[in-house]
């Protein structure tokens, strides 16, 4: 007993600091403490909850000392660019370094292939803007022959296969850029010496002999024609406008009630006869100049000769060994002329006797026309030249260049003193056969003009091509006035009605044609009935018929279905 209170007074004494959890532990110890004689008595004390002891806070550890940095090797910059060169990034900052530089050692770095590959791109670009000013600073002859020869002195060579006037000087001015930019400025004013002492160079006495003239002298034959011409369109046009003031002025001659009922007659044209033409495609049709006679050839070379109105065969007219291209009757007379592919055009009279043959050209013929004086036939050819033709003596009067490509329509003005010439190469001329001027290139077409027809006012001409319109221009202000957009497909020929211009037909290989007013242009029938593109088409003198030849190997006449009465017009 005397060891139990001894261990529990020495516990009391050795941990005085701690306190007691609770009022129980307390009172424990007051009663160990007291003497046992004494025994009061205690009432009974309700324990507080019990609150468990919260947990202890670990200690933090003291921080690790940081590692020492490592020591950045020198960098070794790039040389500086030169000559227009972009050089890479001069920022030291690490993100750059990882993209452009590979540190592979002391004083070594390595471009990375995506930068390599912008910096070539850098460079080529910044060598071709260079490239592009020096061209454009150089000075290049204008005169292909001087190119020519210009290349020649550089090694170069003088042409390419298919290569323009144009494309053969730049590409000599790309090749002196070039130069330039090598610094070859030696072999460059060589080249130009060479050029200089050429043209310097004493010419041959038997050179400086021939003097050739800027114009091809015509023969004696071309100067009468010319002067007969002269004579014949002065007369004509002074009864042309001597004619149209009168109507002007006269109160009784009203011409818009005249285009009015030419207009209503063209509504009304309807597909009067059909007939099958050949065993092969038709290229071309023709009316003669009293309307009793209509002329069609093919592809076979043949022509017919049929009755009209009844389209009945009369004849069958042979003597080209190629494809007939066209075919036209005379303005004068019944005779008629035809062209062909063998490169030949053939004067026949009404009884389908060849007359005379015109030969001359180089390529294959395709359309044809005749002067209004019936004295003369002109041809157009795909050798890039059009030729005047006396009928008479079946000379070669006129050999006229001026197109750049294939000349395929021809037409003459109504007075006879202009002729309108188109081509492949979407161009359009107007001649003077007076003087042999080219007076007017009409431009416009963006494809090649297929049909060309002046207009018996005397200045207007209407062209029909590979982009699907029809363009009419006035010869007074010498530009277009107003572009028809006339089929889906090309417009293989375009005519105006022959005695006033009321109005215009277009042929297309569409499989149509269609009649347009000749006051603001519009729209006014659709001739519809062709299986195949209709290659040619012609208008009776009074506007009466139109007929259309196809590659359906038809020919198809269209009529307004009027009578004799409703036909009578005063016509001067």
């Amino acid at each position: 007993m005397e060891v139990e209170k001894e261990n529990t007074t020495s516990t009391i004494t050795e941990e005085p600091s701690i306190p007691a959890s609770d009022g129980q532990d307390l009172v424990s110890s007051v009663n160990t403490s007291l003497p046992h004689s004494i025994q009061p008595v205690i009432p009974p004390v309700i324990a507080p909850s019990v609150v468990p002891p919260l947990a202890p806070i670990p200690a933090i550890p003291p921080p690790r000392p940081l590692a020492p940095l490592p020591v950045r090797p020198p960098v070794i910059r790039p040389p500086v660019p030169q000559n227009g060169e972009v050089g890479s990034s001069d920022s030291d900052s690490d993100n750059d370094d990882s993209n452009t530089r590979i540190n592979k050692g002391p004083g070594e770095y390595e471009i990375s292939e995506e930068s390599r590959l912008v910096r070539e791109r850098q460079e080529k670009a910044m060598q071709e803007l260079m490239m592009k000013r020096r061209a454009a600073a150089l000075a290049v002859p204008t005169n292909d022959m001087a190119v020519r020869a210009r290349l020649r002195h550089l090694g170069e060579p003088i042409t390419l296969f298919g290569e323009r006037e144009m494309e053969r000087r730049d590409r000599l001015r790309m090749i002196m850029a070039k130069l330039d930019a090598e610094g070859q400025l030696e072999k460059l004013m060589k080249a130009h010496e060479d050029e200089e002492a050429a043209a310097s160079a004493p010419k041959d006495e038997a050179e400086e002999e021939l003097q050739y003239p800027f114009y091809t002298e015509g023969s004696k034959a071309l100067l009468d024609a010319r002067i007969y011409i002269a004579k014949y369109s002065l007369a004509r046009a002074a009864l042309r406008i001597q004619r149209a003031q009168r109507r002007r002025d006269d109160p009784d001659e009203d011409m818009d009630a005249e285009m009015d009922w030419a207009l209503k007659q063209a509504g009304n044209l309807s597909l009067e006869f059909s007939e099958i033409g050949d065993d092969r495609p038709l290229s071309g049709c023709s009316f003669s100049r009293d309307g009793k006679w209509l002329a069609t050839c093919s592809l076979t070379g043949a022509s017919k000769l049929w009755s009209m109105p009844k389209i009945k065969k009369h004849s069958t007219i042979k003597g080209h060994t190629e494809r007939a291209t066209d075919v036209a009757y005379s303005p004068t007379h019944d005779h008629l002329a035809t062209a062909s592919a063998d490169r030949t055009a053939k004067y026949w009279n009404d009884q389908g006797s060849l007359l005379k043959t015109f030969e001359g050209h180089l390529d294959r013929l395709a359309r044809i026309a005749f002067h209004p004086s019936g004295k003369y036939l002109g041809t157009a050819s795909f050798d890039k030249t059009w030729r005047l033709w006396d009928i008479e003596t079946g000379d070669e009067l006129l050999l006229q260049e001026g197109h750049s490509r294939s000349v395929y329509g021809l037409a003459f003005h109504r007075d006879g003193s202009l002729a309108a010439s188109c081509g492949l190469d979407a161009l359009a001329r107007v001649w003077d056969l007076r003087t042999g001027r080219s007076i007017l290139a009409l431009e416009g077409h963006v494809k090649p003009v297929l049909g060309v027809s002046f207009s018996p006012n005397g200045y207007h001409l209407a062209t029909g091509g590979e982009d699907n319109t029809c363009r009419i221009w006035d010869l007074r202000k010498k530009k277009s006035f107003y572009t028809i957009p006339a089929h889906a497909n090309l417009i293989s020929q375009v005519k105006f009605e022959p005695q006033e211009g009321y109005f215009l037909v277009t042929a297309s290989y569409d499989m149509t044609a269609k009649v347009w007013s000749g006051r603001d242009f519009k729209p006014v029938k659709t001739l519809s009935g062709h299986e195949a593109k209709v290659t040619s088409v012609d208008v009776l003198a009074d506007g009466g018929y139109i007929v259309t030849a196809s590659h359906d190997r038809t020919i198809k006449l269209w009529s307004s279905n009027t009578t004799n009465e409703q036909q009578a017009m005063d016509v001067d």
